[in-house]
């Protein structure tokens, strides 16, 4: 009966862990939307100003408290926003320093390496069924990008971008299983990460980047869109699925976000379905499927 509880748990955890992939999948549209009018540094410090507003909506609920979002040890305070600015800041020196597709290619893959490091947690079993699935999902998204052979021609140009991508893929792998270190804090904990991260942002933009104004509405809605979901709710629900769920499973699930991404474009107008996206849905399903299954 325990275990079956226990279970259940472990089950609806993944489940809002989940959410987040589905969030993350609305974060090129609305970016899209922003008409590029906004420097990197500055586009993160607004979303993650206005993250951190809609999560501190919880203190105001009293439904969280002031000691679970800021009263942290200083571990926590260098996982989370190590992990939340420091993949977004390596991620933009990759786009900025290698093409946009390889540098995908190289960043995302943190699912993998999540499956791959969850191994090394307390109490965690990795199986092939884990990996085989991670592997069916890696190469579903190669093809959703578009991997071929002059993407395979890595040229030494582009090595800054290569290694920061890289490195997003470490920074963001590693801080997911970590934090299955620290279950124990509250993910409220995610409200001062989003706070610290804005800080950080505004600071490294008036130091590197001029102010750009929103030129319209849609602009306005896009920012605030942007720091509601993929950049707000999802990385709350992420830290409580990666906390208490299935952090193999989520791994691989996270494939489907650039899917959703790619279809919600399709959607807007920019772009159409042609066969590898349809090879990568499968691709991406049937991996996530095989993850799914819990024997060894």
């Amino acid at each position: 009966m325990l275990q079956n509880q226990s279970a259940g748990k472990v089950s609806a955890a993944t489940s809002v862990g989940s959410i987040s992939i589905v969030l993350w999948g609305t974060l090129a549209v609305l970016t899209k939307l922003t008409d590029d009018q906004f420097p990197p540094f500055q586009l993160l410090a607004m979303t993650f100003t206005v993250a951190t507003l809609t999560l501190s909506g919880k203190l105001l609920t009293g439904k969280a408290n002031v000691r679970s979002a800021f009263k942290l040890p200083l571990s926590g305070w260098l996982l989370g926003v190590g992990g939340l600015f420091g993949f977004h800041a390596l991620y933009f020196v990759a786009l900025q320093n290698a093409p946009a597709v390889e540098a995908g290619l190289i960043a995302y893959i943190w699912p993998l390496l999540i499956v791959l490091f969850s191994a090394l947690l307390p109490g965690e079993t990795i199986t092939r069924w884990h990996v085989g699935g991670a592997l069916v999902a890696l190469a579903g998204y190669w093809v959703l990008l578009g991997w071929d052979s002059s993407a395979g021609n890595l040229q030494w140009e582009y090595v800054v971008g290569y290694v920061a991508a890289a490195g997003c893929a470490l920074i963001w792998s590693s801080y997911s299983v970590l934090s299955r270190l620290i279950k124990t804090t509250s993910s409220d904990a995610v409200i001062g990460y989003c706070a610290l991260t804005a800080v950080f942002g505004w600071l490294a933009h008036f130091l590197w980047e001029t102010t750009a104004v929103p030129q319209d509405l849609t602009q306005i809605i896009a920012v605030i869109g942007l720091g509601l979901g993929p950049v707000g709710i999802a990385f709350y629900t992420w830290d409580f699925g990666v906390k208490h769920g299935n952090v193999q499973l989520l791994g691989v699930l996270a494939y489907g976000a650039p899917l959703i991404s790619t279809l919600l474009l399709i959607a807007f107008g920019e772009g159409t379905l042609a066969a590898n996206i349809v090879i990568a849905a499968l691709a991406i399903a049937g991996g996530s499927l095989i993850a799914a299954k819990r024997t060894t």
